[in-house]
């Protein structure tokens, strides 16, 4: 289980502590040792970084006229990337020191797309500039702390932990994600994947269902209207019970697309809102729901869709694996920023045992949900019953 903290308290102020320096100790102890080390290695680093920097900037700039200037300068900066997360590396191992990794490049289809993501990329460029300061740096901390080693002893352990902390002030500064909008970015261009995904899937189910349903249907209807044609003046008792067969194959088939058409979007929906929507795919549930729906007002088709969707698939696990007796589902609109949040509840009294382990249903709902900000939690003890929260951003209808 992930615990995500957040704002003060002790929790709070333990995670703070963890990343605060550790007190100077004698010279022998671990923390003083491992910084040593880490300032002694600052020169070959940093020498290895400066000579890629220059290398880097002055082939590719030299090269820039060409046609592959620009794209020697992206895979430059793309290497920098890499120099940056062994430092970082390096920094959580000898100073204690945890920056997460920035998030990786957005993948985009085609060449120029690319080049243009990684040529504007902040987080290279800074990792450049890193590596650009380190080398007098690194010959500072080396110098010190080797003469430091013979000549400064009684002061050494100042020495390092003074010279160790800017190490660390320097790869949180230069080498951490650049805030949390870099962050949202990587969930975003995440999400966008999912939601690619789940609609790549709707159209599959979609064309599965027309050519295997209403498709056959009205085939095999078409067929049977051609013999029908044929025995009409030959044998009219017989073409008469093909037609009567027709007739009811149009019906069924007929029936289907209906079907089909209330999974793509129920008329009920667009006409009179959640809670008339709800309400039918309610009764058409295994065990009795109860509905209750509390809205100002309608909110925009998309959420109003989702929303439709998501409950109606919850009812029908419900339906198949709750062996429950009764069941609730509520809608509201919370307060909040930004317009506030739908409030989605669907409980009952089952089973339980419910979870989000990959490849179920459930687990399906939630990315398709964390595609769109929203939430869903779901709580479903053993033997008690399962609750399923979920949570979407309110819009309104225009």
């Amino acid at each position: 289980m992930t615990t995500i903290i957040t704002g003060s308290g002790p929790a709070a102020a333990e995670v703070a502590d963890h990343e605060r320096p550790p007190p100077v100790r004698p010279v022998f102890s671990a923390d003083t040792c491992r910084e040593l080390v880490h300032l002694l290695v600052n020169l070959p680093m940093a020498l290895i970084g400066f000579v890629y920097v220059v290398v880097m900037i002055g082939v590719s700039g030299g090269l820039a006229v060409t046609a592959v200037g620009l794209p020697l300068l992206a895979a430059g900066l793309l290497g920098a990337r890499q120099l940056a997360r062994l430092e970082r590396t390096r920094a959580r191992l000898l100073l204690g020191t945890h920056v997460e990794d920035p998030s990786a490049i957005p993948t985009r289809n085609g060449f120029f797309p690319w080049l243009w993501t990684s040529l504007k990329d902040p987080v290279a460029w800074r990792a450049v500039l890193f590596g650009a300061l380190r080398l007098p740096w690194g010959i500072l901390t080396f110098t010190v702390a080797l003469t430091g080693l013979f000549v400064l002893w009684p002061v050494l352990p100042y020495l390092v932990r003074l010279m160790a902390n800017v190490d660390r002030a320097m790869v949180r500064g230069l080498l951490a994600p650049s805030d949390e909008l870099e962050q949202r970015i990587a969930e975003l261009e995440s999400d966008r994947g999912v939601v690619v995904d789940t609609a790549a899937a709707d159209l599959r189910r979609i064309e599965r269902d027309l050519h295997d349903g209403a498709q056959a249907r009205l085939v095999n209807l078409a067929m049977g209207l051609g013999l029908a044609k044929e025995k009409l003046l030959e044998d009219p008792d017989a073409a008469a019970a093909m037609v009567d067969e027709a007739h009811g194959e149009v019906k069924l088939a007929l029936q289907e697309l209906r079907d089909l058409a209330r999974g793509i979007h129920p008329a009920v929906l667009t006409d009179r809102g959640l809670d008339a929507a709800l309400s039918a795919v309610a009764a058409r549930c295994l065990v009795p729901v109860r509905v209750q729906v509390d809205l100002p007002a309608r909110p925009a088709p998309a959420i109003e869709g989702i929303a439709y969707f998501t409950v109606s698939e919850l009812l029908q696990n419900i339906s198949k694996h709750s062996r429950a007796g009764s069941a609730v589902v509520e809608v509201r609109r919370t307060a909040g920023r930004g317009g506030g949040r739908l409030l989605l509840r669907v409980s009952d009294d089952g089973v339980g045992g419910a979870t989000l382990s990959s490849g179920t249903g459930l687990a399906g709902l939630s990315e398709r949900l964390g595609a769109v900000d929203g939430v869903f939690l779901v709580s479903s003890p053993e033997g008690g019953g399962t609750v399923v929260t979920a949570e979407l951003p309110w819009r309104d209808r225009v």
